[in-house]
């Protein structure tokens, strides 16, 4: 059995440097070092628990290098420009889709149109960067076989066809994929719960089976992907070799704020008619047939929910659901905006928190824009946590960036580009966001596993503005480096 003994590092609450011994995937007593043990000396660098993002759509991001930056649209007519501009440059080959992302048009001063894009000289299909809609011209829809009727799609039929947008060989994916993982690990990432549309079970059993070990990856289970998940015996928790478990599975009950389909109590301003207050994805009683079928399987949900009337549909769910103790909980992803009353049922039914700080600091003006009185209980990390829940922390990468310190400084800080921060009350500290980014871990321990990020400094004793670009010296997954840097 292989062992490291990493000398002169510090760990939580420690000012001295002292050593730190790992073996079989395992952090061990000093007692256990052998004559072939390697040491690596660490200067006295932080050593901590590793970093884990709690909600990725990993072939989405790293399919989002390939595609064409469209974020800086500041309007419907300056997105379309940019897509001119860049194929002034790079013509696209015939018969191919050009697929651009990132557009956000909650604050368009203009409305997108089909003529706008259908002026572009190459089929063109542009993904928003919160992904709940799509953006067509009819020269793409053409190549896709829809009709030109679809040029704006939203919620799953735009997640249907970003789907089919993002079809690669699966060995050019593979290959893109881990070498996302591996730019995840220079920031110290060992562990991601992986949401992606496709068979994600599937695509990391092949990915781990070409021998790649630099990441822990929790799989996600859609829907259209249950039977076979049951079929297979799976369930929630269970290892499936190494580094690869089952994860929950995933369900919807609205949209996005962006594309103003965030299920809400609250009309958005200027919408009128049956969807004025967002989009619920399932029919009154179908959102808990689908919850029971998977939590009756063993397989436990986790429930997509943004807007409060969404929010409290999903926690009345698990609360029909009795899920068992002591087995894996319920998690809730984004829970955006929360009624007060609904804040310290999460604690109650024992739900956790799934929540993405950096998209505060992407949606604060829509959201100022569209949820104007009630952006106090919005991304609400603080009141949550006074309430009990627990809390787990990712990005939803491609829609932020895959590196949990942008995520742990944007709920610390609560502010970004030198704005002042938005509703600071809802800042938590540097100790409960590393626990809510590290697995709820706080400190390294003998017996613990051996997934360890080391940094030059304690993120506890840093400037909260240093920690958005925290150096990372090295990250370890299970007593193996998957990142060390070389000093000169």
């Amino acid at each position: 059995m292989s062992s490291t003994l990493l000398r002169n590092v510090r760990r939580a609450g420690q000012d001295a440097p002292g050593d730190l011994l790992v073996a079989g995937g395992r952090i061990r007593p000093l007692s256990e070092r052998t004559p072939d043990t390697v040491e690596v000396d660490l200067e006295g660098r932080f050593a901590g628990p590793g970093l884990w993002d709690a909600h990725v759509h990993v072939g989405q991001w790293a399919l989002r290098s390939s595609r064409l930056d469209v974020s800086s649209g500041s309007s419907a007519l300056e997105t379309a420009e940019l897509v001119h501009a860049h194929l002034r440059v790079h013509p696209q080959p015939p018969e191919t889709v050009l697929v651009g992302q990132g557009f956000r048009d909650g604050l368009w001063p203009d409305e997108p149109t089909a003529a706008l894009l259908d002026a572009v000289p190459a089929p063109v299909a542009l993904v928003s960067g919160d992904v709940h809609t799509v953006w067509s011209n009819a020269a793409a829809l053409r190549i896709m076989g829809l009709p030109e009727t679809d040029w704006w799609l939203r919620e799953q039929p735009a997640f249907d066809l970003n789907v089919r947008l993002s079809d690669v060989p699966a060995s050019t994916l593979d290959r893109w994929v881990i070498d996302a993982a591996e730019r995840a690990a220079m920031r110290g990432v060992v562990g991601i719960r992986d949401f992606e549309f496709d068979d994600a079970v599937g695509a990391w059993s092949r990915r781990f089976g070409t021998g790649f070990r630099g990441i822990r990856v929790d799989a996600l289970i859609y829907p259209a992907h249950l039977d076979a998940a049951i079929a297979a015996g799976h369930r929630t928790g269970a290892e499936l070799g190494g580094l690869l478990t089952v994860g929950r599975l995933k369900l919807f009950t609205d949209g996005s704020l962006n594309t103003r389909t965030a299920w809400c109590d609250d009309d958005y301003p200027g919408l009128h008619g049956a969807e004025a207050s967002g989009l619920p994805t399932y029919a009154p009683g179908e959102l808990l047939a689908a919850a029971r079928r998977g939590a009756d399987a063993g397989i436990v949900p986790t429930i997509h929910a943004i807007g409060d009337r969404a929010t409290s549909e999903a926690l009345d769910t698990f609360e029909a659901l009795e899920l068992p103790a002591g087995g894996p909980r319920g998690s809730i992803q984004h829970a955006q905006l929360v009624r007060d009353a609904d804040l310290p049922r999460f604690a109650r039914l024992g739900v956790v928190a799934s929540v993405q700080p950096e998209q505060a600091m992407d949606d604060r003006d829509v959201a100022d824009h569209y949820w104007a009185g009630r952006t106090g209980r919005s991304f609400a990390l603080r009141s949550l946590l006074e309430a009990g829940a627990e809390l787990e922390m990712g990005s939803d990468a491609p829609v932020a960036p895959l590196d949990p310190w942008v995520t742990i400084a944007a709920a610390v800080t609560r502010r970004r580009d030198g704005r002042e921060p938005w509703h600071p009350e809802q800042a938590i500290g540097v100790e409960e966001a590393l626990r809510a980014s590290q697995g709820g871990v706080l400190a390294l321990a003998e017996g613990g596993v051996a997934d360890i990020v080391i940094t030059d400094e304690d993120p506890r004793r840093v400037d909260p503005d240093v920690l958005r670009t925290m150096p990372v010296h090295a990250t370890m997954v299970a007593g193996e480096w998957s990142y060390l840097s070389v000093v000169e």
